[in-house]
């Protein structure tokens, strides 16, 4: 069999299930084509935990296959995991768009890692490799330079749309409908397409509504005005920039993903008036009326600028009664609670807050909804059709919206992570399963924080930890004094003596029954988890984590 008679195999090692930590794979015989890799930020559950990246071991145990990472746009959810991927993976090259490009160069920088085979492609640019010729298609999204990945397979051209909408009339370049169109004309086997706004009827509104609504907002107030906004949606800084510009306002930004981004926009003419940026301590110099502050936080993040503002703990910014404070965002999904709980801190302050609502439209999503995802259906017009990038719910409605527009249910692939699709000359269906999953970035340490962490922090931060101390003697085997017990997080020990007493006396007797048979330490601690565990629970319904702590003192400790 020669290598054009081959399958040609096509899984995501992150990215269905859930919104972010984008990851696809397409691989045929000897060659592996990644696109994107990104992080998802988790979720209040999992404490203490930075990121959530991809289980790579597909691709370590297949690293000599791997051609390039190909990046669609400069998004966190499609490029925050690169850093840990060099990590563990040799990636031969990376391709991403201009912006993109400047992002990663700028956490390459962060982690001190040189990286010398970032390469820049734009909408001409055709990559040849062994089995694959890849190419691109402007998109619109909230990102300049944002891209959709057409791949030429010996078994059919597979189009992933990266993210996208549609807007006749966007602030940066149009959709190519036209080499979309033609890309349909021509037959597309598989579809990848993101379903992130699948549940939302209609189509999303343009940018330039933003602008208007932003324009009415700073003609209405005369007060300093505080815009929180994604750093990464460079179109939505560049209106702010031009409104500032239009109603004679200098800005002031705080946030170094802000000035990451504001920096980009300015290297790249995005923004071409420097002067309307001024230091925080040139403000002073300014009236209220003469101000914008742009800042992060928008999501209610609780180190951001915008929760230090809020909070009173900025160290330049104090909140005044006349404020105008603007959310330009939506929530993304898990973050309405910490976003609340920033908004009602503000309104206590006694500022006034916008958020985007139908009578204010000061945000407007970057994803497609479901006209336009059924437009993009009807210009590929795919043979098959696997729904990406979202959860369940989205995936499922996209797969229905796609039945509305004449793909037949038995071509269609709602996907897990790890499940693959496999792409012959005579169709395509489902194969064998890959691993994937979610491993935890917490600080410098990737992969060694696993579930069973995660349940103990979980655990201690709602019932605490409860140590206790035993000292014995080895040779005699013998409890030398009452065991001594400390908390954090379960009671406060001096306003619990009887409490604790009790406790003390359940681990004497727990270990002076174990002390008269033959014992390990192991086999100790084990019973006294075991048996003091639901003690505990049953004088004050809680669990605490507990840790006995054995210490052997061969004299007697009374002598000392």
């Amino acid at each position: 069999m020669n290598n054009t008679e081959k399958a040609t195999t096509v899984f995501a090692l992150g990215g269905l299930g859930e919104v972010g930590k984008n990851m696809y794979v397409i691989e045929h015989d000897d060659e592996i084509i990644l696109i994107d890799a990104g992080v998802m930020f988790p979720e209040s559950e999992l404490l203490g935990i930075d990121y959530v990246i991809q289980d790579i071991t597909y691709l370590k145990n297949h690293q000599n296959k791997i051609r390039a990472l190909i990046i669609t746009h400069g998004h966190e959810d499609h490029i925050g995991g690169i850093t840990f991927l060099l990590q563990n993976v040799n990636i031969p090259e990376i391709y991403a768009s201009k912006i993109a490009c400047d992002l990663i160069n700028k956490k390459l920088i962060d982690r001190n890692m040189d990286y010398q085979n970032l390469k820049e492609y734009n909408k001409d640019t055709i990559l040849k490799f062994k089995h694959f010729e890849v190419s691109f298609v402007t998109t619109t999204h909230s990102i300049p330079d944002s891209f959709a990945i057409v791949i030429k397979t010996p078994n059919g051209t597979i189009f992933e749309t990266g993210d996208f909408k549609f807007d006749l009339t966007p602030i940066g370049p149009i959709a190519d409908i036209h080499k979309m169109a033609k890309l349909g004309m021509n037959g597309v086997k598989l579809l990848l397409s993101e379903s992130t706004n699948s549940l939302s009827p209609g189509s999303s509104a343009s940018e330039s509504i933003v602008d208007e609504a932003l324009s009415d907002v700073f003609l209405r107030h005369q007060s300093r005005i505080i815009i929180a906004t994604f750093a990464s949606n460079i179109y939505r800084i560049k209106h702010i920039v031009e409104t500032c510009r239009k109603n004679n306002r200098k800005i002031v930004t705080f946030g170094r993903s802000m000035d990451n981004a504001k920096e980009i926009a300015l290297n790249n003419n995005l923004i071409t008036d420097k002067t309307i940026f001024i230091d925080a301590n040139e403000a002073k110099n300014y009236k209220k009326n003469e101000i914008c502050i742009l800042c992060t936080g928008s999501q209610g993040e609780p180190l951001a600028a915008l929760s230090r503002i809020a909070n009173g703990t900025h160290k330049q910014v104090t909140l005044m009664p006349d404020d105008i404070i603007v959310f330009s965002s939506n929530p993304i999904p898990g973050n309405r609670a910490s976003i609340n709980r920033i908004i009602n801190k503000l309104y206590l302050k006694g500022v006034k807050v916008y958020t985007n609502s139908e009578l204010s439209d000061i945000h407007t999503s970057g994803h497609a909804k479901q006209e336009e995802l059924k437009w993009m259906l009807r210009l590929i017009k795919p043979e098959y059709f696997m729904p990406i990038h979202g959860e369940y719910r989205m995936l499922k409605m996209h797969a229905d919206l796609a039945m509305d527009c004449d793909i037949p249910k038995e071509n269609i692939f709602i996907c897990q992570n790890g499940d693959t699709i496999v792409l012959t000359k005579d169709g395509a269906h489902k194969g064998h399963k890959v691993q994937a999953g979610d491993i935890y970035v917490d600080g410098s340490r990737i992969g060694d924080i696993g579930s069973v962490v995660i349940k103990d922090r979980q655990l201690m931060s709602k019932d605490g930890i409860l140590v206790t101390i035993i000292n014995i003697n080895p040779i005699t085997k013998e409890l030398l004094i009452k065991p001594n017990i400390t908390t954090r997080g379960f009671v406060l020990v001096n306003e619990n003596a009887e409490l604790i007493s009790k406790i003390e006396d359940k681990v004497t007797e727990i270990i002076t029954k174990v002390l008269r048979n033959s014992y390990s330490y192991i086999d100790l601690k084990n019973q006294i988890i075991l048996e003091l565990s639901p003690y505990i629970n049953e004088l004050t319904g809680r669990r605490p984590i507990i840790l006995p702590v054995i210490m052997e003192v061969k004299e007697n400790i009374n002598q000392y």
